[in-house]
């Protein structure tokens, strides 16, 4: 019986002996890096922050603007769109969640979970007195959501109309969405590329996409775009502008993420072959990189630039009228940290960009390579004072002018 049982035992372990031997999956933002490297992604704070614990003291902005905490206690708020009364809602990646804030009499706000436990929820916008929620591979609409901010009735299910690519399909890799509303009534979205760097399905991944309401009439905006998490329409000519982040493990200051303007539906803005004139070495397959859209301008190495928006408000000067307002959340596999703040595009009468400058800075400390928090969205409010998302302190800041 003893004999027996050792052999049963040994034979049971021999067996499991391949599982314990396989070494664990690499998570697909690993793929390609270095032999050796010990870079990975630093993780945003899923806890509250306490408002005194936030970096607003930091913060330098031009003379004449100020910076204030308009809500906190928002662990991982990105995306932001604001209701017809107000309403700032704010998506979220990892946490799941998605947050509305109101404002108190007294000038306060108030924080809502209004929905929890989704796959990604980045992309949120209105549309008319809908909310709707892009999460990786599900759209949920929420009707005449501030009339039920507290007793949020069951959404409308949108996610086989718009058909996007399913969470297995994404691979781990750029699933979540950016979206707005277009002058033309359109829903526009991005379908991020499902690797870091390979051969995709150019029809499928890698786009900015556009819908109507319902989900119909798919029509593809941009292609070649590799990873857009931010996208805005020009308030005078209405053309379609957008931020991309761009491969990693190239280098650190190759290739650089980029601002692109789509001038034609369906342009072709070179991913994977080509990062402007920068032909990539490992996809290239021998394209040349001038038969592909230039990039408007170039943003820095792994910036993570995010969310964008034209000022189109009244309080701040003249100067920064129609200007592109952009959010970089900052890099995590660059030895040198770079982004973490908000600058500004500027484009002359033609629409070029004629420079990025600084705007918001301090959250980046050089001396000690170390940051204070990640800007990942700007929204321009109805009194133009400009709100700036902090994924990792869980905050929103507000940003206003006064001569």
């Amino acid at each position: 019986m003893i004999r027996t049982t050792l052999v049963a035992g040994l034979m049971a372990a021999l067996t499991a002996w391949p599982a314990f031997a396989q070494p664990a999956p690499t998570p697909g933002w690993a793929v390609g890096r270095p032999e050796g490297s010990t870079l990975a992604p630093h993780a945003p704070r899923l806890t509250v922050t306490p408002a005194d614990q936030l970096p607003v003291a930091a913060l330098r902005l031009p003379a004449g603007f100020s910076a204030e905490v308009f809500a906190s206690g928002i662990p991982g708020a990105r995306m932001m769109t604001e209701g017809p009364n107000g309403t700032i809602f704010a998506g979220s990646r990892v946490i799941g969640r998605v947050y509305a804030i109101t404002r108190n009499q007294d000038g306060t706000t108030r924080t809502r979970t209004i929905a929890q436990g989704l796959t990604q929820p980045n992309g949120v916008v209105i549309v008319g007195n809908a909310l709707y929620v892009i999460a990786i591979d599900r759209v949920l609409r929420y009707d005449n959501i501030e009339a039920n901010l507290d007793n949020v009735p069951a959404p409308v299910d949108m996610t086989a109309a718009f058909n996007l690519p399913t969470e297995a399909e994404h691979a781990g890799n750029h699933g979540w969405k950016f979206t707005i509303l277009g002058p033309d009534g359109r829903i526009y979205t991005n379908v991020g590329a499902n690797c870091n760097i390979c051969t995709l399905d150019r029809e499928r991944f890698a786009l900015l996409v556009s819908f109507k309401p319902d989900g119909s009439d798919r029509r593809i905006e941009a292609r070649g775009v590799r990873n857009s998490v931010g996208m805005a329409h020009h308030p005078v000519t209405r053309e379609l502008w957008a931020t991309s982040n761009q491969r990693d493990w190239a280098g650190n200051d190759s290739p650089q993420d980029t601002l692109h303007r789509v001038r034609r539906a369906g342009e072709d803005f070179g991913f994977p072959f080509c990062v402007g004139t920068w032909a990539d070495p490992q996809e290239n397959a021998g394209r040349n990189c001038s038969e592909f859209s230039q990039p408007a301008a170039l943003l820095g190495p792994h910036v993570a630039a995010l969310g964008m928006r034209f000022y189109d408000g009244t309080m701040f000067p003249e100067a920064y009228r129609n200007q592109i307002f952009i959010a970089r959340r900052g890099s995590w596999n660059r030895e040198r940290l770079s982004g973490y703040d908000v600058v500004v595009a500027k484009l002359d009468a033609q629409g070029n960009v004629t420079a990025v400058e600084p705007f918001m800075e301090g959250l980046r400390d050089d001396a000690n390579q170390r940051f204070l928090g990640r800007p990942v969205d700007v929204h321009v409010m109805r009194d133009g004072a400009l709100l700036v998302a902090d994924e990792q302190m869980g905050a929103i800041y507000r940003i206003s002018y006064r001569q």
